[in-house]
């Protein structure tokens, strides 16, 4: 499922890209996305994801990664504790070692394409500054964030709140 969802990603980067494009070489004007949207109805009719409004999604987040390579994925801390017991399928030990598609698709390429579209909509509509969206981005395939959890955490401003909360560790930490 992920390396599907990945490749659906890449397929909107790269439709987004032509139509970019086009527009640039050829002047479009705004009634192409329409048209277009309306032959690939009439032509793919049980394929779903070619409104006028997603395409312009598409070209949307072209330009805004302009080279997905770019964005290479970090991978995820993980916190070790020894009193916490491992879940018994982690104690499991399969003959054969069988990677991961999460990991997989991390050793693969772009950070972008590891994020469902509907997630990457949200970010484009509500997140204008580049780091802020890759800090969101790297949070929510940290945390596992739905795209109301993500929702709530921009309204809120969660990268502004970063390491601010209060503590009091340093006046407690012994000499």
């Amino acid at each position: 499922m992920l390396a599907v969802n990945g490749e659906l990603i890449r397929l909107y980067w790269q439709i987004g890209q032509i139509l970019d494009q086009r527009q640039t070489q050829e002047g479009w004007g705004a009634a192409v996305i329409p048209q277009l949207s309306r032959d690939l109805s009439n032509e793919l009719p049980e394929v779903k994801g070619f409104s006028p409004r997603n395409l312009d999604r598409m070209v949307a987040f072209a330009r805004a990664y302009p080279t997905p390579q770019d964005f290479s994925p970090q991978p995820v801390a993980k916190s070790v504790d020894a009193s916490i017991s491992p879940q018994a399928v982690a104690k499991f030990t399969p003959s054969a070692k069988v990677q991961q598609p999460v990991a997989k698709l991390q050793e693969e390429g772009s950070l972008l394409w590891q994020i469902p579209w509907g997630h990457h909509a949200l970010l484009l509509a509500k997140v204008k500054p580049l780091d802020t969206r890759l800090w969101y981005m790297h949070q929510l395939l940290a945390h596992g964030w739905s795209r109301n959890t993500l929702a709530l955490q921009i309204d809120s401003q969660a990268h502004a709140r970063q390491g601010q909360a209060i503590t009091n560790f340093t006046t407690r930490l012994p000499a």
